[in-house]
C-alpha cells in the first residue's frame, strides 16, 4: 500500500507540483524514489494517486494521477469537548479521536483543571496538537483531519453557544441517570460531547452546561479517567455506525 501524505494546500490535477515541506520531509526520510506511489489528501474528503518525479535536497517533485472520492467519515458529526487532562494525555486523546472519526475537538480549562495554558503557550500546543492529528489521519485512512479549536475556558466556551447551529449536546457525568444507549439511537445528527477533568466538573459547571441544553449521560458503573471517558463514547458511537 502506497505511504500515505497529507498536504497543506487544495489539490488539483493531473498536474505536476512540489510537495509542502513537511510532507517532503516524510518522502526523504522513507528514501522514496523518482517512480515511487503514494497517496496524497488536502483534508477535503478526497484522495490523489500521484508518484514522485525528482528527488532534491530541499525539493520533491510529484505528479498527480487520479483523484478518489472515498467515504470514510462517521455519519455522526461528533466534537469531543474536552477538559484537557495533565501531562500528555491530550496527545492521546487527539491521536486516539482522529482514528475514531471525531470530527473536531475543543480543548477546555474547567475551574479544576491541572494544565492551564494561555498565550503563545495556547497557541503552539494547538499547533502540536494539529499535527498529532495530521499524523494520525495518515496512519488510519482518513481523507478528513480532525480540526483542533483553540484553548478555551469552559465558561467562555459555553457562552459562545449561544446562538450556535444547532447540535445534539451530551454532557458526561458519573451521577447520571441516563445511560448513553438510551439517547444515542436514532437518526445521525451533529453532536457535542462534553467531558470534565480530573476530578470532574463542578456542580456550578455542570449546571451550566445543562442551561445550555446539554444533557447529562452516564458511561456505566465504574468512573472512567478523564482521558477515557470522551474515546469511550466516541468509540461506541463509531462501532454503532461503522
Amino acid at each position: 500500500m502506497p505511504p500515505r501524505f497529507f498536504v497543506d494546500t487544495p489539490l488539483a490535477g493531473p498536474a505536476e507540483l512540489s510537495l509542502p515541506a513537511s510532507a517532503a520531509r516524510h518522502v526523504q526520510v522513507l528514501r522514496l524514489q523518482p517512480g515511487s506511489p503514494l497517496t496524497l489528501f488536502d483534508g477535503s474528503g478526497d484522495e490523489w494517486q500521484a508518484e514522485v518525479t525528482a528527488m532534491g535536497r530541499s525539493e520533491v517533485r510529484v505528479q498527480l494521477h487520479a483523484r478518489q472520492l472515498v467515504n470514510r467519515e462517521l455519519a455522526t458529526a461528533l466534537t469531543l469537548c474536552v477538559v484537557m487532562p495533565a501531562n500528555d494525555r491530550m496527545d492521546g486523546i487527539v491521536e486516539k479521536a482522529t482514528e475514531l472519526g471525531a470530527v473536531a475537538i475543543q480543548p477546555l480549562m474547567s475551574e479544576r483543571s491541572v494544565l492551564r495554558l494561555q498565550g503563545d503557550r495556547a497557541q503552539k500546543k494547538q499547533v502540536h496538537w494539529q499535527g498529532v492529528a495530521i499524523a494520525a489521519a495518515e496512519q488510519c485512512g482518513r481523507a478528513c483531519v480532525t480540526q483542533i479549536h483553540p484553548v478555551q475556558t469552559l465558561a467562555a466556551w459555553l457562552s459562545g453557544l449561544d446562538g450556535a447551529a444547532p447540535a445534539r449536546r451530551w454532557l458526561l457525568s458519573p451521577t447520571a441517570a441516563r445511560p448513553l444507549a438510551e439517547r444515542a439511537a436514532g437518526e445521525p445528527q451533529p453532536t457535542l460531547v462534553l467531558s470534565g477533568p480530573e476530578g470532574g466538573l463542578s456542580a456550578a459547571e455542570e449546571q451550566a452546561a445543562r442551561e445550555r441544553g446539554f444533557e447529562a449521560l452516564q458511561l456505566g458503573p465504574r468512573i472512567l479517567r478523564a482521558d477515557t471517558a470522551p474515546l469511550a463514547v466516541l468509540g461506541w458511537v463509531a462501532l454503532q455506525q461503522g
